[in-house]
């Protein structure tokens, strides 16, 4: 019964959340168009459907995905899994929960709906060359290899700003230097890949080790991987790139044209 009042409940809550857009859409197709939304009952029933999805993601959510994180992050810190003095704080000693991190972040940006989408309009929009699935991978990458250094922040309580000013001037870097086709698709990764399957794991690993490490607050150190999740990718994207127009020009050379006039 408390499952079925759960469902009900954040079923409703749904609705709420989902109004607004419905009002938005309809508002301009009939007021500024003029004119009814064209195929109106699939329209209806994609919503329903978006309405049971929402619902029933939310409800697993809270039942699963949050619990288990919270529930890793205290057995990989427990004393008597990581050994050592239980009141003094290591890094060495979180070998664990660093590779944890790394493959729950990129484990759950493989999955995740929105990066899929958008993976898949990039290979279509670009002809093939942009791959969906190496797409996918690089930003899985980037967001592995985030989570996995903000963990390591949160064991070591640094501050936040330090790490992502950091990131952001080895963006601007890239920038620099990468393809220029490939830097809006790389910058809008950092934001697909924290969607509705990344961010709620992700939120709830951070909050958990910073619950369970001593002299850790949640407040202030168990929010910031998503943040490292945001950056991380655009990294990846644009080392992807980068590498892959580097092998590319050594493969085929540009050929000597200055020889080829003046032939000896």
């Amino acid at each position: 019964m408390n499952l079925l009042a759960d469902i009900i409940n954040t079923g409703l809550d749904t609705i709420v959340d989902v109004f607004p857009i419905v009002a938005v859409l309809f508002g301009f197709q009939v007021i500024v168009i003029g004119k009814p939304p064209p195929n109106l009952k699939g329209i209806v029933v994609g919503f329903l459907y978006v309405l049971v999805g929402l619902t029933l993601f939310l409800v697993g959510l809270n039942e699963a995905l949050f619990p288990l994180g919270k529930t890793m992050a205290r057995q990989l810190t427990a004393p008597d899994f990581i050994g050592g003095n239980p009141n003094v704080v290591h890094w060495r000693d979180y070998a664990w929960v660093y590779v944890f991190a790394g493959a729950i972040g990129f484990a759950t940006t493989i999955a995740e709906p929105a990066l899929i989408a958008v993976a898949a309009k990039a290979e279509t929009v670009s002809g093939g060359t942009v791959r969906s699935r190496g797409l996918r991978i690089a930003v899985a990458i980037g967001v592995g290899t985030g989570v996995a250094i903000g963990a390591f922040r949160i064991v070591t309580g640094t501050p936040l700003q330090y790490y992502i000013i950091v990131g952001y001037l080895f963006v601007i870097v890239q920038t620099i230097r990468a393809p220029r086709a490939i830097i809006p698709l790389a910058y809008d990764s950092g934001g697909v890949a924290t969607s509705t399957v990344t961010v709620p794991v992700i939120a709830a690993l951070g909050l958990g080790l910073a619950s369970a490490i001593p002299g850790r607050s949640p407040l202030i150190d168990g929010f910031g991987l998503i943040a490292f999740a945001c950056v991380f990718p655009i990294m990846s994207v644009l080392g992807y790139a980068m590498l892959t127009s580097w092998l590319e020009a050594r493969k085929n050379p540009p050929k000597d044209t200055e020889d080829e006039e003046n032939p000896p």
